[in-house]
């Protein structure tokens, strides 16, 4: 058996998902979560998660050319 978590914001998407779900005759629990529910991660999954916050605030500002990224040449010379 396989697990499937879908979080939806919205009830119109929550009610098609359903539909499809039932659709397909698969079993399926609804968790209410509350508004801005704080969850708890673990250390991995903190330093994981502010290292992608900080890689898109890096790519944002690279787009609004606030920021230069290396190039790819760059990069494999600095790992290498």
């Amino acid at each position: 058996m396989a697990t499937l978590h879908i979080d939806i914001d919205n009830k119109k998407s929550q009610q098609v998902v359903l539909a499809v779900v039932e659709a397909l005759g698969l079993h399926y629990r609804i968790v209410d979560n509350k508004e801005g529910a704080d969850v708890k991660l673990s250390k991995k999954e903190e330093e994981v998660y502010n290292r992608l916050k900080d890689s898109i605030s890096e790519i944002k500002q690279h787009q609004a050319g606030k920021l230069q990224l290396q190039t790819i040449d760059e990069f494999l010379a600095e790992i290498s």
